[in-house]
């Protein structure tokens, strides 16, 4: 029961590099039994996680963390996801020394020839790789500083290299199959496919500089290696259907066209849905989420409702829980209900206070002025506040944060300048409208929002606010032509505007999007230009930049072109 197999990579334990090189080592069974039962166990425990029994799952892992990869890597693996979850620094911090200690059993194995077996090493070198990743995740979140994006920099490029020189490995004449083949394929194929995916979605002029630096982002290969880790039976399965749904759901709705794919998505959920049915798995939640964009709003309240309720382990689900009640009640616009859920977020969730409270004063400006506020809270107080919880993320702080701290600023006065309709502006900002467009009720009442709100006096600026979303609500509603003459309206007054300059790009954006549904290619494709090429320092740009980029992806503009061409 003796195999060969040949050896590719190794680490060069003086510098710390790796070389690539040809080796042979001896692979007895009693280490592939070892490999096969560190795998299944680790299996059980994901299963466990996923089940909802976080502690049971931690519980199985934790008596070998320090002498197998795989129970250090997915028991780390849990605690990072907590930690971007709760966005405490201790959580953080604690992820990233557990991260590190993983690493490290990784690379232990990976030097160990005279004793390990060969198969066992390339399952750490892939591990290696994941650890590296994800510590770069970790180092982005936990520190702010130049030297910080550095140091994450390096992990990110150095898990690439591994990554394509493994792939590049296993795919060779030369490389024999061994009984744990699968996991190790699945492994491989979840590092490049997310590496493509994730390159493919970034404009153009960034890819450029990212490939210079040997990195490459081809979308469709990415998604075809993500749905093959996704389908088999593998320890990173879970991984590569998450991101794939990630993907299909929000990813191509806030930063894509707006339109998803929800078909695609629900295939894919079908055997995770039979395998994890209890209600406040990740999956399940991923299943919550594309009931709000489908006509299944209601039952999408309900089902995160019970999410809440099922377990009191994780409160970190109930948050994300929490969001999209917040997001639901809104497009319903139950003002009150949607500002309760943003007051438990800005209590218990650390992700953006600042976002959470502007919110709260969003939903109580939208009230009418004789109705008593909840909790005897006053809208003016709470936007003052806003500026004071800001906060950075990997050194900056976040868009949404930047631009909700800038419209807070009109209440700063002794006489403040109210804002129009704030709460749908920022339903914008997350692509709100795009979700509501099979509601046609919802379209409708918020259309009514609108109009009623158009009646007052404002500024140039607020009432190209209020064109932008009257566009988007005529769109949803068919009236393609009334839309596309509010779309250019916004456009004619581009030189009056004097605060919110992103709306004239986002306008253009918008107008292409019309165009695409009419079949008017070569003009989407030139107001894409317009809006890509001749606008630039506006809030949320990069937001914008990503949807332009998906947009010609998708009309399959030629990327030079895009690049080269001058209006």
């Amino acid at each position: 029961h003796v195999q060969w197999e040949r050896r590719k990579c190794c680490r060069d334990v003086s510098t710390g590099t790796r070389k690539l090189v040809s080796r042979f080592v001896l692979c007895g069974s009693s280490s592939q039994m070892n490999l096969k039962e560190c795998l299944d166990e680790c299996m059980e425990a994901l299963d466990l996680f996923l089940n909802n029994h976080f502690n049971e799952s931690l519980e199985r892992l934790r008596p070998r963390v320090h002498e197998s990869m795989y129970h250090a890597l997915i028991y780390a693996t849990v605690l990072e996801m907590q930690a971007m979850m709760t966005f405490q620094h201790d959580d953080i911090s604690n992820a990233g020394n557990t991260m590190k200690s993983a690493q490290e059993v990784c690379q232990s194995l990976d030097i160990s020839f005279n004793n390990r077996a060969f198969c066992t090493n390339l399952h750490a070198e892939v591990c290696y790789a994941e650890c590296q990743l994800q510590r770069a995740a970790l180092t982005f979140l936990q520190d702010e500083s130049m030297v910080s994006f550095i140091k994450g920099g390096i992990k990110v490029r150095n898990s690439y290299l591994i990554y394509k020189e493994l792939h590049a490995f296993i795919k060779s004449h030369s490389f024999l199959k061994g009984p744990s083949h699968v996991h190790l394929e699945g492994g491989i194929s979840f590092g490049i496919g997310a590496f493509n995916l994730t390159l493919s979605l970034f404009p153009p002029r960034i890819l450029k500089v990212l490939e210079f630096a040997g990195f490459s982002g081809d979308k469709e290969y990415g998604l075809s290696l993500l749905h093959d880790g996704a389908t088999g039976m593998n320890l990173r399965s879970m991984l590569c259907a998450l991101l794939l749904l990630c993907y299909y759901t929000f990813l191509t709705f806030i930063l894509g066209t707006g339109e998803g794919e929800v078909v695609e998505a629900e295939r894919l959920l079908k055997p995770f849905r039979l395998r994890y049915p209890r209600v406040t798995s990740l999956f399940s939640y991923i299943i919550m989420w594309l009931c709000t964009v489908t006509p299944l709003l209601y039952q999408a309240v309900a089902l995160f409702e019970d999410g809440c309720k099922a377990q009191q382990t994780w409160k970190q689900f109930h948050h994300m829980c929490y969001w999209e009640l917040m997001w639901c009640f809104t497009y319903k616009q139950a003002w009150k209900m949607a500002y309760f859920y943003a007051d438990l977020l800005s209590q218990e969730s650390r992700w953006s206070k600042a976002m959470y409270v502007y919110m709260k004063a969003a939903y109580l400006s939208m009230l009418p002025k004789h109705e008593a506020r909840p909790f005897g809270e006053d809208e003016i107080e709470l936007f003052r506040q806003v500026p004071t919880f800001k906060q950075k993320i990997a050194g900056k702080s976040p868009p949404t944060e930047k631009f909700a701290i800038r419209k807070a600023r009109r209440y700063k006065a002794s006489s403040p300048v109210r804002l129009p309709v704030p709460v749908l502006e920022m339903m914008y900002m997350w692509n709100g409208f795009s979700m509501i467009s099979k509601r046609p009720e919802l379209t409708e009442g918020m259309m009514q929002t609108l109009v009623d709100a158009e009646q007052n006096e404002y500024s140039v600026d607020d009432r190209c606010v209020i064109h932008l979303l009257k566009g988007l609500c005529l769109k949803n509603q068919g009236l393609l032509q009334a839309a596309e003459e509010c779309f250019n309206r916004v456009f004619s007054s581009e030189k009056k505007i004097k605060f919110d300059h992103y709306l004239v790009p986002n306008s253009l954006v918008e107008l292409s999007l019309l165009y695409i549904d009419q079949g008017r290619r070569d003009e989407a494709i030139k107001v894409l230009r317009k809006a890509k090429q001749n606008y630039k320092d506006y809030s949320m740009e990069s937001r914008t930049q990503f949807r332009i980029h998906a947009a010609l992806a998708k009309l399959k503009a030629d990327p030079g072109e895009e690049e080269d061409t001058h209006l």
